[in-house]
């Protein structure tokens, strides 16, 4: 095989789209390498936001991700953003596959920008903390309080079964208590955003993983909302509160780019 055809052909990378008429550019920090230029592909008031790319398959590794994030987050500085499945490459090396994607695709596009207008993500996550969660089961479920008592002092070995029942009953009410703060925390921070994306909690110590919409106009009332229940609940849970983010929870935008 000649070096030639070892060589991939020229593509364009697309981070994301936005509403925008004219040329745009936003420097060199494209995705690779390379550090190509990162600049907008514009049809009528929709514009998408490019970098000049190898026709490959980018591994899902940190460096990979985090300059694809960070051209959205730099895009977003502007602009509304609907973000672009990672490692979506058009197979044209000039902008008219991307003009023809654009116009074909010129309604949902505007629809979304439309319905995402005005709005960012923000990510939470609430995390208990083990010892004083357990201390807390263990003063509210008078249960599980008399029988660790009565076997404070006992032997370990002739106590197995007992200890192991104690075991259940905290994880019953570790698993009830965690629900319970989940649904105090979302009752306050539901009715402050346009939706809400609940993702599936990683560890029995994770009470909440949730990504929310939120007009701009919102943010401070539900920073406030935030603070208030770290102030209220700080002593039992730490909440990492993320954002603005690029809304990944409420847009999946998958451009077919094969045969355009």
């Amino acid at each position: 095989m000649s070096s030639e055809q070892e060589i991939p052909k020229e593509g364009k990378y697309i981070y994301g789209i936005i509403r925008h008429a004219g040329p745009i550019e936003f420097g060199p920090i494209g995705i690779g390498k390379r550090a190509d230029a990162v600049y907008g592909i514009n049809y009528r008031d929709i514009s998408a936001i490019v970098s000049n790319s190898p026709v490959i398959q980018y591994e899902a590794r940190r460096i990979n991700m985090t300059t694809h994030e960070k051209v959205l987050e730099e895009v977003m500085r502007q602009f509304t953003v609907l973000p672009v499945r990672f490692s979506t490459i058009s197979e044209y090396s000039d902008d008219s596959g991307l003009l023809k994607i654009l116009e074909q695709e010129y309604r949902k596009f505007d629809d979304l920008l439309n319905k995402m207008d005005g709005k960012k993500e923000l990510g939470l996550k609430v995390l208990a903390h083990e010892a004083p969660m357990y201390e807390s089961i263990v003063e509210k479920y008078d249960e599980i309080r008399t029988m660790r008592g009565k076997l404070m002092n006992l032997p370990v070995d002739k106590t197995h079964y007992q200890r192991m029942k104690i075991g259940e009953m905290v994880a019953e009410a570790l698993k009830k208590e965690t629900e319970n703060y989940k649904k105090t925390i979302l009752d306050v921070l539901t009715p402050l955003c346009d939706d809400t994306k609940i993702n599936e909690n990683y560890g029995e110590m994770m009470i909440i993983n949730a990504a929310f919409l939120i007009k701009n106009i919102s943010e401070p009332d539900f920073d406030k909302a935030v603070n208030d229940l770290d102030e209220k609940y700080g002593a039992l849970m730490t909440f990492k509160y993320v954002g603005t983010l690029p809304p990944y929870n409420f847009v999946n935008l998958v451009i077919k780019t094969k045969g355009v």
